[in-house]
């Protein structure tokens, strides 16, 4: 399946009209057409024989995401997918469509939460420090990089969250435990699962689409203390039948906690999932409706 046609999948295209949708099929397919060289909305809206307004609006409620995330995506996939085929950073920066490295390297936070050259090689190049240490919802384990964090997860046993972090990264040139380095954000992170410091922010380093993106920014905008159904973030981002889109990107947030995938429910009000256990899930959504102001 091709990367427009995975997007299409993800966002819930069927809800748009027939021809909405095959209208935005034919400007992906112009976009993708493309190689990568810059494109504008005018000249798409042009190309569909309709105003940039229009094509906005309408690609946006068919995709999920604006042309120009979609453009910047489907260039992201070509050059992870140039250096996953053994080329250097430079070839696959133009091979991909960026008109100099110093494109690729401000995209690089936003496409893949590390440096190309990191990411060339499954995580090679990158340095990872991690902690673990107690907490009410069982053992937690915190890496970051010297960006943000990373990568979080919960559990009972260090083996097991060891082995989570190594897998996630599983070239990585470094990867330390370091519990006094990281002491401040631990602290931080618990203060929260506390209760005792409602608005985290700290610094992430994390990968992600341009539609787990969006999502994850909408489960950060949930007030401490409520909750959202996957439909209402989807209904927000424009994607009214998105809800199974919404519930994927919730599954695959590398930063739980920090991103509180834990605020995102069933539309019949159950649980849903949670990768930590639901019992984690319950606990935070309990703690956090008991310490949020009246």
């Amino acid at each position: 399946m091709s990367g427009r046609e995975r997007m299409t999948k993800a966002s819930g295209a069927t809800a748009a009209p027939p021809q909405q949708v095959d209208l935005v099929r034919a400007v992906c397919a112009h976009i993708d057409a493309q190689e990568g060289e810059p494109t504008t909305l005018a000249s798409l809206a042009d190309h569909a024989g309709i105003s940039p307004w229009h094509l906005q609006r309408v690609f946006k409620r068919v995709m999920g995401v604006s042309p120009r995330d979609y453009a910047d995506a489907r260039r992201s996939e070509r050059f992870r997918a140039e250096l996953k085929s053994g080329e250097s950073v430079a070839s696959a920066t133009y091979g991909a469509g960026y008109g100099s490295a110093s494109r690729v390297y401000e995209r690089a936070a936003h496409h893949l939460g590390m440096t190309p050259a990191s990411y060339a090689k499954g995580g090679k190049g990158a340095r990872i420090t991690y902690a673990l240490v107690d907490s009410s919802l069982g053992r937690l384990l915190v890496a970051t990089t010297d960006k943000g964090i990373c990568f979080l997860c919960l559990g009972d046993d260090d083996t097991e969250l060891e082995n989570e972090v190594r897998a996630e990264f599983p070239r990585a040139d470094a990867l330390e435990r370091d519990d006094m380095a990281l002491a401040p954000t631990l602290e931080l992170v618990l203060a929260h699962i506390a209760g005792e410091a409602p608005h985290l922010d700290l610094p992430l380093d994390v990968r992600a689409t341009a539609f787990q993106r969006r999502v994850w920014q909408e489960l950060g905008a949930i007030p401490y203390g409520e909750t959202r159904t996957y439909s209402e973030i989807a209904e927000t981002l424009g994607v009214p039948k998105g809800q199974r889109a919404v519930g994927r990107a919730c599954a695959t947030n590398p930063v739980s906690i920090v991103i509180p995938c834990h605020r995102a429910l069933r539309e019949d009000g159950h649980l849903g999932g949670y990768r930590w256990g639901l019992s984690r899930k319950r606990a935070l959504l309990r703690l956090e409706a008991e310490q949020s102001p009246a």
